[in-house]
């Protein structure tokens, strides 16, 4: 058997409530329910159980200080043909630096190193052949949105398990204290 996992921060429910308001004027946006909020550090996909207990221990000896990060700004992936609405991440080095913790875990547990660069977000919709000029209009709706300041004092291990017609069940596997 295998599991899909990643690596994520939980986003505090004030945080979520906001987020989820933001939600809304997007012809078809699937929007992400408020338990599939999360910014993820690194997406390891489908793994065996046995790299799933590889993995869980070394992601245990992440050390890392608690620290403060802010949600900002809008976009979109996808280009002309967009596939997705996220919100940013103010820059954080302590945030890049959990994420990098995050993809030496995965590299000791044997699995591949990421290929694309870390983009830290909080993915609010999967679009279906939404117009490019509605995912702008989100864009510009949003660009000057920030949240206040919130502690990162913990990250999880979460498994992603499909279901049909609704959004992917997100499930805690494990939780990682940083201090």
């Amino acid at each position: 058997m295998s599991l899909r996992l990643f690596a994520a921060l939980p986003i505090p429910d004030v945080i979520a409530e906001r987020l989820i308001g933001l939600q809304k004027g997007v012809p078809g946006a699937r929007w992400r329910p408020r338990e599939n909020l999360h910014l993820t550090l690194r997406f390891f996909g489908e793994v065996s159980e046995d790299v799933a207990e590889d993995l869980d221990g070394e992601l245990a000896c992440v050390r890392a200080k608690p620290f403060e990060i802010s949600l900002k700004g809008a976009g979109s992936f996808g280009g002309a043909s967009p596939h997705a609405l996220w919100m940013g991440v103010e820059a954080h080095p302590s945030l890049i630096m959990l994420a990098k913790a995050c993809e030496r875990a995965a590299r000791r547990a044997g699995l591949k190193a990421e290929s694309r660069r870390y983009m830290p977000h909080v993915t609010m919709a999967y679009l279906n052949k939404t117009e490019l000029d509605r995912v702008k209009a989100f864009e510009r709706r949003c660009a000057l949105f920030k949240t206040p300041a919130f502690t990162v004092d913990r990250f999880h291990l979460y498994s992603s398990l499909p279901r049909s017609h609704e959004p992917n069940l997100y499930r805690i596997e494990a939780e990682y204290p940083l201090g």
